[in-house]
């Protein structure tokens, strides 16, 4: 299992590599950072350069990539050179904003993860039922919902609740409009009080349309896995059949579902973009929309490379998870 962990570490990295530069590459020919100093009064063609040589606009691309991975990896990731704006170091602009969004979209797979497996293997057990039926209505509403939808929604529902809590002469729970502002502090049960309002609207609303593809991959991985012959085998030997669901089908049949959730990460940093957006959270979506408005080479690059690390490592997870639950994989 070492050698198998060790393999996948080597092959992702010219991963890494590649998709950096690809990247670079990319955000290095989309446009000129100085563009708009063009027309700024009184600045002259000597300024400009002056400003071009000081960013290393004058250099190849090849080097200035070059340039950009030594640094990086040595911890300096630049500063901001968005025009009008305060210079920010891009490290703790990325980190911070990742924090914000890992926190909701942890949460939300998390919980999307569970609710969909369990909702998943349910069904299959019980095709055709009452239970069946409805959890395939549900998990197909919120496949034909965009995120937006159900994220307005989720918050509006938010806000009602809130105006009932006032209502009764009760404090607002739910935070509608970006966290809680003081953070969290008090006792124990305070703060737990205060963390769920929070993060919960944000979460159900990221949760939501991942729960829906769980609950859907899990059920038809069941089912292929209950109609296969070792199952069959291991019914026809008088097996309970908790022991043949837990033990012999259940296990593999959550392998496409770990591919799935590999795969998920992107449309779920994707889905928090725009989550963000609405309930008003400074993350990853802010930052990346603010980059790409402001034209900010530097925050891009160190939010494209973070994204796309992040990406890599959870196939990596995947992989590792294969490993674990067939090992004919880590032999092949």
């Amino acid at each position: 299992m070492i050698r198998y962990i060790i393999r996948r570490l080597l092959i992702s990295i010219p991963i890494l590599l590649i998709g950096s530069f690809a990247c670079y590459v990319l955000v290095a020919t989309a446009g000129n950072p100085l563009a708009e100093m063009r027309f700024r009064p009184g600045v002259t063609e000597a300024d400009i350069k002056a400003a071009e040589i000081s960013l290393g606009l004058d250099k190849p691309v090849i080097v200035r990539y070059w340039n950009w991975l030594t640094d990086f990896l040595s911890g300096d990731w630049g500063q901001s050179i968005a025009l009008g704006q305060a210079k920010t170091a891009v490290f703790p602009a990325v980190t911070d904003a990742l924090w914000t969004t890992g926190r909701l979209v942890i949460g939300a797979e998390l919980l999307a993860l569970t609710l969909g497996v369990s909702v998943g293997v349910l069904a299959a057990v019980r095709q055709y039922s009452i239970f069946d039926y409805l959890a395939t209505s549900t998990a197909f509403l919120m496949f034909s919902m965009p995120i937006f939808c159900v994220a307005v929604i989720v918050k509006n529902y938010g806000i009602q609740f809130n105006n009932v809590l006032e209502s009764m002469g009760l404090d607002r729970w739910l935070t509608t409009a970006g966290p809680r502002p003081g953070g969290f502090s008090g006792s124990f049960g305070e703060v737990i009080f205060k963390y769920t309002g929070t993060f919960l609207l944000p979460t159900v609303a990221l949760m939501l349309i991942s729960f829906a593809a769980y609950s859907r991959f899990e059920r038809a991985s069941m089912l292929e896995i209950l109609h296969s012959d070792f199952v069959r085998t291991a019914r026809a030997k008088g097996i309970s059949q908790g022991r043949v669901i837990f033990k012999h089908a259940f296990r593999n049949a959550l392998i496409p579902v770990a591919t799935l959730f590999s795969l998920n990460f992107g449309a779920v940093l994707s889905g928090a973009i725009i989550t963000e957006t609405v309930f008003g959270w400074a993350g990853m979506g802010t930052l990346l929309v603010n980059s790409v408005r402001q034209f900010d080479p530097p925050m891009l690059m160190g939010w494209l490379a973070v994204t796309a690390t992040l990406i890599v490592l959870f196939n990596l997870f995947a992989d590792i998870v294969y490993g674990f639950l067939d090992p004919r994989i880590r032999l092949g």
